[in-house]
């Protein structure tokens, strides 16, 4: 077994729900070695995604805690910049320094662009530009280890536009910028800053119809699973890439956007 990440503290923000990327991180950063602090926001959810998921974290704690490794979580509404320097406080009492991060909550919701209002663009621009950058900027001030790893999750707004999604494609296209200059400005603090695009991911939104229109688009002949991003997330925060930083990377099955 592949414990590479031994003893190591990773904060994954945004694993509210047991199918979502967020989860599916937490456990291959688990099942590697990594004590995990997780951060969940289940307002959003019982405002975004369908069904119940309101004992996803404890369920989810307790797969993580399968792996032999120590897993804790929060609710943190990230939209207040002050909740995250007493996350960081948390992380370092209950499991250590964190020499990982992944920048995974996000605020996403469907609007035609002529109603794009300043309430619609801040409440994405809070937690999809704002709260990523603090977090990362918190996690680098209080690193001291040798060997520290940020991985933002992105959606590959620079491949194509986002039809109905204005805002945020807006504010998670700036995580490419955010990415590339960060990587520059800490990396003499021995951090490699990355992102990672998974594509279209079933995490419990596609209907039916929806999968049956992208299927034929993924060469593969699968639609993306959570599994695929939580993989290369992992490999990232790994020594085996430690070379590898400032770049965004586009995972998507060979998805075939025309």
């Amino acid at each position: 077994m592949n414990r590479s990440l031994e003893g190591r503290t990773a904060i994954v923000t945004g694993a509210s729900r047991l199918n979502g990327i967020g989860a599916a991180v937490c456990l291959q950063l688990a099942k590697r070695g990594a004590n995990i602090y997780f951060t969940t926001w289940g307002t959003y959810d019982k405002d975004i995604h369908a069904g119940n998921h309101q004992n996803d974290p404890d369920r989810l704690v307790e797969k993580i805690q399968r792996h032999g490794v120590k897993a804790v979580y929060e609710e943190v509404d990230l939209s207040v910049s002050n909740h995250i320097p007493l996350l960081f406080e948390k992380v370092g009492q209950q499991l250590s320094t964190p020499s990982i991060l992944v920048n995974n909550a996000c605020f996403s919701k469907n609007h035609k662009w002529e109603d794009t209002t300043s309430e619609i663009l801040d409440s994405h621009y809070e937690i999809n530009v704002r709260a990523t950058t603090l977090i990362s900027i918190e996690f680098a001030k209080r690193f001291t280890g040798e060997r520290g790893s940020i991985i933002h999750l992105t959606s590959g707004q620079s491949k194509g536009p986002m039809a109905g999604e204005l805002a945020y494609a807006a504010t998670k296209g700036a995580i490419d910028a955010l990415t590339v200059t960060m990587a520059a400005e800490i990396g003499h603090k021995g951090i490699t800053v990355n992102a990672v695009n998974p594509g279209p991911t079933d995490t419990g939104w596609m209907t039916e119809d929806v999968r049956n229109v992208l299927l034929p688009k993924f060469p593969l002949g699968r639609v993306g699973q959570p599994e695929d991003a939580a993989k290369l997330i992992a490999f990232l925060a790994s020594p085996e890439a430690e070379w590898i930083t400032g770049q965004i990377i586009h995972s998507e099955g060979g998805f075939l956007r025309q």
